[in-house]
């Protein structure tokens, strides 16, 4: 599920249309195969194992579970763009992925916790392998926002490079003194 936000962010920074749909199916598939595989993962688990819901892993997973088959039922009901109501709908769409996507990483965690109590097994890898995951989707969610300007502070754009040659009033981003080679 992390990659599918991180897709639909990175097409923010499309320029054209056809970039655009690409990571929105790209988004849509992801998400679809998602939610496919959590399905396997709990029919699994209420087939295999003892499913009383006596501790949290288990609640939370069941609550998870429930609100994640929200998610894509409102994906389909999407409003058309310059609908009043389509606002709305992407702040709860785009808050209910990423407290989907949380909340599932925490449940990781709470699990991983939960299995180390019952059978006394070291769980140290696969929370290192987790966390070691996290902070690069973390990361990598945060820099897709940040790559263009990073990118920009390389080059010089029209306005940096005129610059001001009278003593008006100037923006203190171009108050800089030059210096000039005098020749005698």
């Amino acid at each position: 599920m992390p990659l599918g936000i991180i897709l639909v962010r990175m097409s923010s920074k499309c320029r054209g249309g056809r970039c655009v749909r690409a990571l929105f199916y790209c988004h849509a598939i992801s998400q679809t195969v998602a939610v496919l595989l959590a399905t396997g993962g709990a029919v699994l688990s209420l087939m295999n194992f003892e499913n009383s819901f006596s501790n949290s892993h288990q609640r939370v997973g069941l609550a998870l579970y429930g609100v994640m088959w929200l998610q894509p039922i409102l994906g389909f009901f999407r409003p058309e763009r310059g609908v009043k109501v389509r606002s709305l709908w992407y702040f709860f769409h785009w808050l209910l992925g990423i407290a989907i996507c949380a909340t599932g990483i925490v449940n990781v965690y709470i699990g991983l916790r939960t299995y180390h109590e019952r059978t006394a097994k070291s769980v140290r890898l696969w929370t290192a392998l987790l966390t070691v995951e996290v902070a690069f989707l973390a990361f990598f969610y945060l820099m897709v926002d940040r790559w263009s300007y990073m990118l920009k502070q390389g080059r010089a754009t029209v306005e940096q490079l005129i610059r001001p040659t009278d003593s008006r009033r100037t923006y203190p981003t171009t108050l800089r003194k030059e210096l000039t080679v005098v020749q005698e």
